[in-house]
């Protein structure tokens, strides 16, 4: 499959294909942890590695594995790659839709039985690339060299990617998304406002409020879930879509610093540089290279 990737690759980073959620991803170098955010989807690693950081949890997904990304969760990533063993792999953003229609057609147990509950969920997690999953990529990593086929199979070969990651071990991550009730879903429900109102001075006690929750409960599920409380969530987000405007050269330093949210710009400066290890300033107009970039939120 690392020959699939590499033939239609054109840049470091994440490369858009003819199917509009998939993505082909590569890079020729290391990357140093750097924080990043991905949208739900499963990000598939055929060479080179990754180790993903949540707090005191470390996600390691080299060639081999996938990454099934639940919820929109901010943490740092570490890349191996090199010019001779560049890391190649693909990302699958997931539409809600088309999980939903999916998940009616999977059990709830997982392969050893156990039906799933709130409690064992997390938003994140590396699965072994094999079986069912690893041949249904490849059929459609296929679709990719023949323009007709991926015009007339592409859609149903993503639908048989997912489907087969929904019976996979970490498919209840999936699953937990279209629940209704529970703490799994009002705190992902949460985390969805976060993301798409991040410049906006939303409150603990609010979005506890729209849970349906106690703020300390709130606080708790957040924490457990994310392993970072809110209101830190809620300012990495911040500060990663500032970046993408800097990175991009469409916004200043105050005007990003405005545009996320910011009251000052001294303020969001200095936490800016403990975040990302560099000036805001530093950013601005670098080369829109980052390879997390086009799948981030």
């Amino acid at each position: 499959m690392a020959r699939m990737i590499e033939r239609h690759v054109r840049h470091d980073g994440f490369n858009e294909t003819a199917l509009d959620s998939l993505s082909l991803v590569a890079s020729h170098c290391r990357r140093e942890r750097e924080p990043i955010v991905y949208e739900p989807g499963l990000v598939f690693i055929v060479q080179g590695g990754k180790i993903g950081f949540v707090d005191d949890r470390v996600i390691r997904y080299g060639a081999g594995h996938y990454l099934v990304q639940a919820m929109p969760l901010p943490f740092e990533c570490e890349t191996s790659g090199s010019p001779d063993q560049p890391l190649l792999g693909a990302a699958l953003r997931i539409a809600p839709e088309l999980l939903a229609e999916l998940a009616g057609a999977v059990s709830r147990e997982t392969p050893d039985n156990r039906l799933i509950h709130d409690d064992d969920a997390l938003p994140m997690a590396a699965v072994t690339l094999d079986g069912a999953i690893g041949d249904a990529l490849e059929r459609l990593l296929d679709c990719l060299d023949d323009p007709e086929a991926a015009k007339a199979l592409g859609q149903a070969r993503i639908r048989e990617v997912i489907f087969e990651s929904l019976r996979g071990p970490q498919g209840h991550l999936l699953r937990q998304l279209l629940q209704s009730q529970g703490a799994y879903a009002r705190i992902g429900g949460a985390i969805e406002m976060l993301r798409t109102e991040y410049a906006s001075p939303l409150s603990v006690s609010s979005l506890a409020a729209r849970a349906h929750m106690s703020v300390s409960s709130f606080h708790a599920h957040f924490k457990q879930l994310t392993r970072i409380s809110p209101l830190q969530y809620q300012k990495r987000i911040r500060l990663l879509k500032a970046r993408d405007l800097l990175v991009q050269n469409t916004s200043n330093v105050s005007g990003a610093a405005s545009a996320v949210g910011y009251q000052s710009a001294s303020q969001f400066s200095r936490e800016y540089k403990r975040y990302f290890g560099v000036a805001p300033a530093y950013d601005r107009g670098s080369a829109p290279d980052d390879e997390d970039t086009p799948i981030a939120s």
